[in-house]
C-alpha cells in the first residue's frame, strides 16, 4: 500500500517542484517536499501512538491500519469509515473540513477497488481542479522557457568556443584587447556550462521515481545534494565572473578612447584579478553563510535575503559602474565625432561600437529589475521579468561572439587571408603537375 500513497502525493508535491524550477528558485519546490515528508513522518507517528494506545473492538471488524495516506480506526462490517483529510498535505488548509472515505466490507476486511489495493474515496481531499489547471498552465510556461534557455546557452555556447578557438589560433589576433575578449568568451561559456549542467543535476534528482519511504529521504539527504550544491556555486561564481569581465571591457575601452597611456601588460594582470578573482570574494562568504545558516538542499532557497545580497551587491555594482562608463564613453565620442577628428584611429571607433551595443544590454535589464526581485514580482511582472532575464542572459553569449569576433572587420580580414593561403596551398600542387 506504500506505492499507492506515494504515488498520489508525490505527483502533485513535484509540481510544485517543477513550477519552482523554472522559475529559477530551484528549492522552493525543495522546501515543499521536505516539509510535506517531515509533516507525514510526524502523522505516521501520531497515528501508531493513537493505535497501540486505543483498545479493540469486540467481535468481527477490520482492523486499524495506517495505508501510508491516512490512519484508519477500526470499522464495523459494513460500515463508511471517514477520517479528516491528512494534515501534511500542502494545500491542507483549502480542504481541511474535507473527509477521506473507505468501506468495512462484511468479510471483516477493507472493500478492495479495481485492482488488490484497498478502495478509498479522497475527493474531498484533493485540490480544486481551478487551481490545479493554472499550476499546470504554469508549469508548461516554465518548460517553454526552459527550452528557450536551453537552446540560447546552446548557441551561446557552440558561438563561444568557435570564438575562442579563432582568437587563440591566429597569432595575428593575439593582443590585449583580444585577450580580454578572450576571457569574457571563457566566463560566458563557463556559465552556459554550469547552468546546463545544474539543470541536468536537477532533473535527475527531481525525475527519480519515488517509490519507497527510503527514497524519499535519500532524494532529501544533504548527500543527495552534494552534487547540486557544487553546480550552483560554481554558477554563482561563473555569473559574477561574467558581470566583471564585462567591467574589465568598459574600463579598457574607456582607457583607450580617452588615450591614457599605460603599461598593457601590468594593467592586463589587473585585469585577471578583476574579472577571475573578485568574484571569488563574495562567492566564499555566500558560500559560508549558506553552509552555516541555511544549509538545505541546492542552496537556491533564499529564506534570509541578507545571505543573497551577498552575491546580488556585487552584480548590481558593476551593473551600475558599466553603466557610468557608458555614459562618459558615450561623451567622449561624441566630443570626437564633433571636433571632427578624422586622423583618430579607426578600429578604436569600431571597437567602441561593439562594446557601446553591449554595455546597455548587459545593464539596462539589471538596473531596471534592481528591486523587481523574484520574492517581490508577482502575476505578469513576474512572467516578464523571468522572460526578459532568462532571454537575455542566455543569448547574451551568442551576441558577444557575434560582435566581437565574427562581425569584427579585424578578424573577418585575417579569416579571409588564411582562407586565401590555403586556397592557394591546395592549388599549388596542381600547378606543379603541369
Amino acid at each position: 500500500m506504500r506505492n499507492v500513497h506515494i504515488g498520489f502525493c508525490s505527483l502533485r508535491i513535484l509540481q510544485f517542484a517543477w513550477i519552482c524550477v523554472y522559475f529559477s528558485i530551484q528549492t522552493c519546490g525543495a522546501k515543499i517536499l521536505e516539509k510535506t515528508f517531515e509533516e507525514w513522518m510526524r502523522y505516521r507517528d501520531e497515528c501508531f501512538k493513537k493505535m497501540e494506545s486505543t483498545p479493540r473492538p469486540v467481535g468481527p471488524h477490520c482492523n486499524r491500519t495506517f495505508d501510508m495516506y491516512a490512519c484508519w480506526p477500526d470499522g464495523m462490517l459494513g460500515a463508511t469509515i471517514s477520517v479528516s483529510c491528512p494534515f501534511y498535505l500542502p494545500w491542507f488548509d483549502k480542504v481541511k473540513h474535507g473527509v477521506v472515505s473507505r468501506r468495512c466490507g462484511q468479510d471483516g476486511r477493507w472493500v478492495t477497488g479495481n485492482s488488490t489495493q484497498p478502495w478509498r474515496n479522497s475527493s474531498q481531499c484533493e485540490e480544486e481542479m481551478e487551481v490545479a489547471k493554472e499550476e499546470e498552465g504554469t508549469r508548461n510556461l516554465m518548460v517553454s522557457f526552459k527550452v528557450l534557455y536551453t537552446v540560447g546557452y546552446s548557441l551561446s555556447l557552440l558561438a563561444l568556443i568557435s570564438s575562442l578557438l579563432i582568437l587563440t589560433v591566429f597569432r595575428k589576433l593575439r593582443c590585449t584587447r583580444n585577450y580580454i575578449h578572450a576571457n569574457l568568451f571563457a566566463s560566458f561559456g563557463l556559465r552556459a556550462i554550469s547552468v546546463i549542467v545544474k539543470d541536468a543535476l536537477l532533473e535527475k534528482r527531481w525525475g527519480m521515481e519515488l517509490t519507497e519511504v527510503s527514497d524519499w529521504e535519500t532524494l532529501l539527504s544533504n548527500e543527495a545534494a552534494i552534487g547540486c550544491r557544487v553546480a550552483q556555486v560554481v554558477m554563482q561564481y561563473c555569473i559574477l565572473a561574467n558581470h566583471y569581465w564585462f567591467l574589465v571591457e568598459a574600463v579598457y575601452l574607456y582607457k583607450l578612447l580617452i588615450g591614457a597611456v599605460f603599461s598593457e601588460k601590468n594593467y592586463y594582470t589587473l585585469y585577471l584579478y578583476l574579472g577571475w578573482g573578485t568574484p571569488v570574494v563574495f562567492v566564499v562568504p555566500w558560500m559560508a553563510a549558506k553552509y552555516l545558516k541555511e544549509n538545505a538542499e541546492c542552496w537556491a532557497l533564499n529564506e534570509n535575503m541578507a545571505y543573497w545580497w551577498i552575491i546580488r551587491i556585487p552584480i548590481l555594482l558593476a551593473s551600475l559602474i558599466n553603466l557610468v562608463i557608458f555614459t562618459r564613453i558615450l561623451k567622449v565620442i561624441l566630443a570626437k565625432l564633433r571636433a571632427n577628428q578624422k586622423g583618430y584611429a579607426d578600429y578604436k571607433l569600431r571597437l567602441a561600437k561593439a562594446t557601446l551595443t553591449l554595455i546597455p544590454l548587459f545593464g539596462i535589464h539589471e538596473v531596471v529589475f534592481i528591486f523587481a526581485t523574484d520574492e517581490q514580482t508577482t502575476g505578469v511582472l513576474r512572467y516578464i521579468k523571468v522572460f526578459v532575464t532568462l532571454f537575455l542572459n542566455s543569448f547574451q553569449g551568442l551576441m558577444v561572439a557575434v560582435l566581437y569576433c565574427f562581425a569584427n572587420k579585424e578578424v573577418k580580414s585575417e579569416m579571409k587571408k588564411k582562407w586565401q593561403l590555403w586556397k592557394l596551398d591546395q592549388q599549388a600542387p596542381c600547378c606543379t603537375r603541369w
